[in-house]
């Protein structure tokens, strides 16, 4: 990613320059600094325009959403881009050849000059391949009266640049897949033996109270329908938050009086955009570890504090407690691979992608001492899928 943010701004340098050659001189009292500072704002701001279309990925629509603004950028007569196999958006007056010139490029896999018939109608052109990662995706074309070197020079480079934003749409979309993956695989872990569980323990009840036997279906109910949505990349801390609640009432059903479990919230924190089920499979953790081996009843707690640009949550248990080393496995383990640590090392990556390595999982644990796990999210979203 850093060659590719590297390369955007080499060709957006040699970009400044080309405009400033070819900046319009608005009288002879106007300082050199001037113009300078105009055509680097002109430049950037064109640049800044079109960005967001390619980060989109290139098809047809975000090729006419850029078209217009590449060709503003290169000041040619007309500008094309197509993909592999067809013509995605021209502005200007463009040849019907554009196709002939874009496969002409991409069977070379470098830049084309095609001459404009000396006195005829039809325009020169200049034609770069656009690559992603090394395979060529499309072609752009700029069209004028004349070629010169000057104007194939900025056609490649603002060729490069269109190839860079592409590369980063790439990489999003990328992120944006294993992201997905990821989550899948989360839900693959919590489902099969909660479902099972929560079902079991809703028909005990069916004829002995029928009255908490809806009560409880409706809390599933709800809690399925959170977990098993479409997930966007966040969602609030406050739905986050009441599907750790009904998980936990359907978990006390099953254990009765050997669970306890407290939740302490800040109020101010419940709008803060959270990674969608970042927070069960950690109670859901606690849970497992808070129970295990216990002959009398296991505490859960949830604290949510707000900590200024931050909010710090914290879920805790009562139980054995494991050597430290024995934490830190569980969160170096495949997050696919089953049984480790009921999501723990999933939700540990996920933070890690979307806020940056600094924002993991700390796991505190001793033997005989418990676990608490601490989770920091900051208030403003930075990321998403």
């Amino acid at each position: 990613m850093l060659t590719t943010v590297c390369v955007a701004l080499c060709s957006l340098t040699f970009l400044l320059g080309y405009r400033l050659a070819r900046a319009p001189w608005r009288g002879p009292a106007a300082p050199e600094g001037h113009r300078a500072d105009d055509a680097t704002y002109t430049t950037l701001h064109i640049a800044a325009m079109a960005a967001p279309a390619l980060r989109a990925g290139l098809d047809r629509d975000s090729a006419r959403k850029a078209v217009r603004h590449l060709r503003t950028l290169l000041g040619t007569s007309a500008v094309a881009i197509t993909s592999t196999d067809a013509a995605l958006a021209w502005d200007g007056p463009c040849t019907d050849d554009v196709l002939t010139y874009a496969r002409a490029t991409m069977a070379a896999g470098q830049a084309q000059v095609f001459p404009g018939r000396p006195g005829g109608p039809e325009l020169g052109a200049v034609a770069v391949p656009l690559t992603v990662d090394g395979t060529v995706v499309g072609v752009l074309a700029a069209f004028e009266q004349e070629v010169s070197a000057a104007l194939v020079r900025t056609v490649c480079e603002v060729g490069r640049w269109v190839s860079g934003q592409l590369e980063l749409a790439e990489l999003d979309a990328s992120r944006r897949r294993a992201l997905e993956a990821e989550m899948r695989a989360l839900r693959a872990q919590i489902s099969p033996h909660f479902v099972y569980n929560a079902l079991t323990t809703i028909a005990s009840f069916v004829r002995t109270n029928p009255k908490r036997a809806r009560e409880l279906l409706l809390d599933f109910a709800d809690f399925s329908r959170y977990a098993l949505r479409r997930a966007h990349d966040f969602t609030t801390l406050a739905d986050e938050l009441t599907c750790v609640d009904r998980y936990l009432l359907l978990e006390r059903a099953r254990f009765g009086d050997k669970l306890r479990f407290s939740m302490q919230v800040a109020p101010e924190v419940l709008p803060v955009p959270v990674p969608f089920l970042c927070l069960q499979p950690l109670v859901e953790n606690a849970i497992k570890h808070g129970m295990a081996g216990r002959g009398g009843p296991g505490e859960v707690r949830v604290v949510v504090r707000d900590a200024g640009p931050e909010a710090h949550i914290t879920v805790e248990d009562d139980g054995a407690g494991m050597d430290p080393e024995c934490a830190r496995r569980m969160l170096d383990e495949d997050p696919a691979r089953e049984g480790s640590g009921i999501g723990l090392a999933n939700v540990d990556l996920r933070m890690r992608q979307i806020y940056g390595d600094g924002y993991g999982l700390v796991v505190e644990t001793a033997l005989g001492a418990g676990t608490k796990v601490r989770l920091r999210v900051p208030k403003t979203q930075l990321s998403s899928l």
